[in-house]
């Protein structure tokens, strides 16, 4: 799932934070390159309304996005402070409800057809009524919330988080919900240090500062395994953020990009072995390499044939 209105690009403002913002539009072009996709493959991501947004969010929230410089606190690029709010909503906001739309859409992808990519979103600091660290819309507590009211025979999701940091914002939100099982795999000592939130997560796994491929792997795969052996959910929301990779100015690990590759290897076999649907998407990754890095991963389901168009599962 994607669409060229993914990538933020105004005057080179987008510079200005470490995130590349244009990395979406880079996979897939590698994607193409590779020939595994043509544009008959991508389905076209369509932008989140008002009215999809509220499933979650707060009209209060919404209201706020109004003020560039709330919007510049959020997506971290203070000039974003200076712009008149009509070009904040063209050039910033809109590719990230872009993103956010096609995160809903890959949900309902994922339950029809056994898996779906969102080749953005993963916005998972942002929460109902607040968002932070680039991320302005709850798209992962939009999907499964989603999926909850209008998929039938969907009642219990699992969220497995791999980014780097905490994924705050969707533990907020499922706080008290026991339909939504949390596990998150992060650095302890970095952005957003939220203990509240850290309530919601049932199986949690605090990494130290430049933990390396050996132990991260073997933790994820341990529990990855157990998590869905704990419960087996109706659907997957994997966030496969990329700024574990060694390097990244903000991740603080050490992992490979082949120790990534091998990642994201785990958490699909491990979803496809008990045919449960599996929707990922690419969150966080800071570094100008880490698009390949992401297609390259893409290629490697593809070629173990864990992402086909001929994948049995049971709500299929």
């Amino acid at each position: 799932v994607y669409s060229p209105d993914y990538n933020i690009t105004f005057m080179g403002l987008e510079k200005l934070h470490p995130f590349d913002a244009g990395k979406w539009g880079k996979v897939i072009n590698f994607l193409k390159e590779e020939k595994l996709i043509g544009d008959d493959l991508i389905v076209q991501a369509r932008e989140a309304t008002d009215e999809d947004l509220l499933v979650v969010h707060t009209r209060r929230y919404l209201n706020k996005l109004k003020w560039s410089f709330v919007v510049a606190t959020i997506t971290e690029i203070p000039p974003v402070l200076f712009l008149p709010n009509f070009l904040v909503q063209r050039k910033v906001l809109k590719p990230l409800r872009t993103q956010t739309g096609g995160t809903i859409m890959a949900g309902k992808l994922a339950v029809d057809r056994g898996w779906a990519i969102n080749v953005g979103g993963g916005f998972h600091h942002c929460s109902s009524d607040k968002g932070g660290g680039f991320c302005a819309y709850a798209d992962i507590t939009l999907a499964i919330k989603f999926l909850f009211e209008r998929v039938p025979g969907v009642s219990k999701a699992t969220i497995i988080d791999l980014d780097a940091h905490q994924g705050n914002g969707h533990e907020r939100d499922f706080m008290n919900d026991h339909r939504v099982y949390i596990m998150d795999v992060y650095n302890r000592y970095i952005y957003p240090g939220d203990g509240f939130a850290k309530r919601a997560i049932k199986r949690k796994v605090e990494l130290e500062w430049g933990t390396e491929d050996t132990e991260y792997l073997q933790k994820v795969h341990t529990h990855v395994e157990g998590a869905l052996n704990e419960l087996k959910p109706d659907i997957i929301v994997y966030n496969a953020g990329t700024d574990i990779l060694d390097g990244d100015p903000l991740g603080g690990l050490a992992i490979s990009p082949q120790g990534i590759v091998k990642r994201d290897e785990v958490v699909f076999k491990a979803a496809r072995s008990r045919g449960i649907p599996i929707l990922m998407v690419t969150s966080g990754g800071y570094q100008k390499r880490t698009a390949r890095i992401i297609a390259d991963s893409i290629l490697n389901l593809h070629n173990l044939g864990l992402i086909d168009n001929q994948w049995n599962c049971p709500l299929c």
